[in-house]
């Protein structure tokens, strides 16, 4: 049995916070290592944060949707905006890319899911938004849904 959960949420930056521990509070029944846990919110943070920041310019009138699955102790996430898109992913993916420099952003968010996830996709559309998918199997064999 796969249990799944979706949020919509507003695209400013305190819903954020909101998001991490909504994943968090979602996965805890697998009693993910603090590690795991700790590398789930980090990928939530920096896919929601590239959504309000680079997806929808920091404009608080969008939203963002967060859908998180879980069978046989596997972990997949999706999180979609419906703002600017992105017009190179591969460029996008490299580590220290940023398109807002002028912000002080690192350009590490895509890098970091990518280290802490099994598997990224991207999907972007330049004026229809960006779809992040991942998924992560969990080491602990705690297995609550299957």
């Amino acid at each position: 049995m796969k249990n799944s959960m979706q949020l919509e949420f507003l695209s400013v930056s305190e819903n954020e916070a909101f998001a991490r521990v909504a994943v968090a509070a979602f996965i805890a029944p697998l009693d993910p290592t603090v590690e795991e846990m700790t590398e789930m919110k980090t990928v939530v943070s920096e896919a929601v944060t590239n959504a309000i920041i680079h997806g929808y310019q920091n404009e608080p009138h969008h939203f963002i949707k967060i859908f998180c699955s879980i069978e046989d102790n596997e972990v997949k996430l999706r999180i979609e905006d419906k703002g600017l898109g992105i017009d190179d992913i591969e460029e996008a993916r490299e580590p220290l890319y940023t398109s807002k420099p002028e912000l002080e952003r690192s350009g590490m968010g895509f890098t970091i899911m990518e280290n802490f996830m099994d598997k990224v996709e991207i999907v972007s559309r330049p004026g229809e938004g960006t779809t992040v998918e991942m998924s992560k199997q969990l080491i602990n064999n705690k297995t609550v849904y299957n």
